[in-house]
C-alpha cells in the first residue's frame, strides 16, 4: 500500500487559485465520501487551511489514486482542471510522509513557526475518522504527524516572536496605530481564527473589541470571553464607520464586505485611517477596497512580508528542525515496511493455533474423563508453549521488514512452516 499527496500551497499557488480549492468541512466530507466510492483508494484525509488544500491517501494504484484524487478535489472546489494542473504537486510514501511532518511543524507554513497548524491537521484527521474515511496506514502517519509538530516546537525555538496569523495581524495594525488603547476593533467571524485574533488584540491593550457574526448568539459568546460585545451582520456596516482595526475570518464562500461598502464607512469616519486585515480562504473582503483612499487592505498572502523581518532567526531553527523531520520519516518509512510481515506473522499464528486445538481435540477423545479445569490447564500450558515458540521468530521477521531485509525472511518462514500450502488450500 502506497502513501501519496496530491495539493497545493502558497508555494505552488496564489491566493486567488487557493481560494477556489479551499475546503470548508462540509465540502470535506463530500470529498472524503466521494473517495471512499472510488476503487484503489483504501483512505483518505483532506487537510485544508489558508495556506494550502492537500488530500493524503493510502492506495495499492498510486497513479489511478492520484487521478481520483484530482477529480475529487475539482468536483467539490472551485477550481478548474487547467488551474490544478499548473500548481498541483504530487509526493509519494516517504516524500508525502515528509510533507505531513514539515506541514504539522509549521516547517512549510507561510508564517513559519505559526502554532494554528497542529489544531488543523488534528481536526482534518478527526473528520476522516468520522466518515471512516481513514485506517491504519493514515492514522499512523497523521498520528506521528502530530507527535513530531509537537517535538519540534518543544525543542527548537521556531515559535519565538510573531508565530501565528493572529498576531502577525497584530503587528499590521501596529504599523499604522501605536496607541492601541484608543482604537476599536471590528473582528467579522467568530471561530477559531477569529478568537484568536481578538485575543491578540485584546492582550495588547486595544480599546475596544466589536464581533460581528452571522448568528448573534455565537458573536455574543466570544465576545463575553475576550471582553467585547456581538452583533449579527445587520449591524455591520454600522459598526464599520467606528472600527479602526478590521480584522475578518470567516468561511463565507464569497465576499461579505465591497468596495461601496468600505466607502460609504469611510466617508463618515472624518478621514481617520482604517486597517483591515483578511485571513480567510476564501478571501471575505473585496480585493477592490484597497483602492478607497485612507484604508490599509492585507490579505492571507500579504502577511509573509510582514514575517520576513523575523525569519532569520528561525530558519536557523528550522534547520534544526529538519533533522527531526528526517528522523520521523525513517520512523514510519520502518514502520512501515514492518507492516509488510504482519500478514504472514499473523498466518502462522493461525496455522500454529490449528494445530494445537487440532491435536488437543484427538488426545482428550483418547482419555476416559478428564475435568473442566484439567482442560483449561491443559489448554494454557499448550498456548503457552506455541507462543514461546512463536515468539522469536516473529520478533526476528518483523525487524527484518524494518531494516529492509523482511521478503527474503518472509519467504522463508512461509516456506518452512508450509503457509504458502495453506493458502493455496484455501483458494480452492
Amino acid at each position: 500500500m502506497n502513501v501519496l499527496v496530491v495539493g497545493l500551497s502558497h508555494k505552488t499557488a496564489r491566493v486567488e487559485q487557493r481560494e477556489k480549492a479551499a475546503l470548508a468541512e462540509r465540502e470535506a466530507r463530500a470529498v472524503l465520501r466521494d473517495l471512499s466510492e472510488r476503487p484503489g483508494v483504501a483512505e483518505t484525509v483532506a487537510l485544508s487551511t489558508c495556506n494550502r488544500t492537500e488530500l493524503y491517501a493510502a492506495a495499492s494504484d498510486p497513479a489511478a489514486a492520484e487521478e481520483a484524487l484530482a477529480a475529487a478535489l475539482i468536483a467539490h472546489s472551485h477550481i478548474s482542471p487547467d488551474e490544478l494542473a499548473c500548481a498541483r504537486y504530487v509526493l509519494r510514501d516517504e516524500r508525502a510522509a515528509a510533507q505531513l511532518f514539515r506541514v504539522a511543524s509549521s516547517l512549510d507554513s507561510m508564517v513559519l513557526g505559526e502554532s494554528e497548524i497542529q489544531a488543523q491537521v488534528r481536526a482534518a484527521w478527526e473528520t476522516a475518522r468520522e466518515e471512516g474515511a481513514s485506517g491504519p496506514l493514515l492514522n499512523q502517519l497523521f498520528r506521528q504527524a502530530l507527535e513530531i509538530g509537537k517535538q519540534v516546537r518543544a525543542e527548537t525555538r521556531i515559535g519565538a516572536g510573531s508565530s501565528s496569523v493572529c498576531a502577525v495581524a497584530v503587528d499590521l495594525a501596529r504599523e499604522v496605530f501605536e496607541d492601541l488603547d484608543a482604537r476599536q476593533v471590528l473582528v467579522i467571524g467568530a471561530g477559531r481564527m477569529a478568537e484568536g485574533s481578538a485575543r491578540a488584540l485584546v492582550d495588547q491593550g486595544v480599546g475596544a473589541v466589536v464581533v460581528a457574526n452571522r448568528t448573534v448568539g455565537t458573536a455574543r459568546d466570544l465576545a463575553a470571553r475576550v471582553g467585547g460585545r456581538g452583533v449579527g451582520f445587520e449591524a455591520l456596516r454600522a459598526e464599520l464607520a467606528a472600527a479602526d482595526i478590521v480584522i475578518s475570518s470567516t468561511d463565507a464562500p464569497h465576499a461579505i464586505l465591497a468596495r461601496e461598502h468600505v466607502e460609504d464607512a469611510v466617508a463618515r469616519r472624518g478621514g481617520r485611517p482604517m486597517v483591515m486585515v483578511d485571513i480567510s480562504v476564501p478571501r471575505d473582503l473585496d480585493p477592490a477596497i484597497a483602492e478607497v483612499a485612507g484604508v490599509l487592505l492585507y490579505d492571507i498572502d500579504d502577511l509573509e512580508r510582514v514575517v520576513e523581518a523575523n525569519l532569520n532567526g528561525r530558519r536557523l531553527e528550522a534547520e534544526r528542525g529538519e533533522l527531526f523531520i528526517r528522523e520521523a520519516v525513517q520512523g514510519f518509512s520502518a514502520w512501515r515496511s514492518g507492516q509488510a510481515a504482519a500478514p504472514a506473522i499473523t498466518e502462522l499464528r493461525e496455522r500454529a493455533e490449528t494445530i494445537r486445538r487440532d491435536e488437543l481435540a484427538r488426545v482428550e477423545g483418547q482419555w476416559d474423563s478428564i475435568s473442566e479445569s484439567d482442560r483449561e490447564r491443559l489448554h494454557a500450558v499448550t498456548k503457552g508453549i506455541v507462543n514461546k515458540l512463536l515468539h522469536e521468530p516473529t520478533v526476528r521477521v518483523r525487524a527484518a521488514a524494518e531494516e529492509g531485509d523482511g521478503l527474503r525472511h518472509l519467504d522463508s518462514l512461509r516456506h518452512l512452516f508450509g503457509l504458502e500450502r495453506e493458502a493455496r488450500a484455501k483458494r480452492r
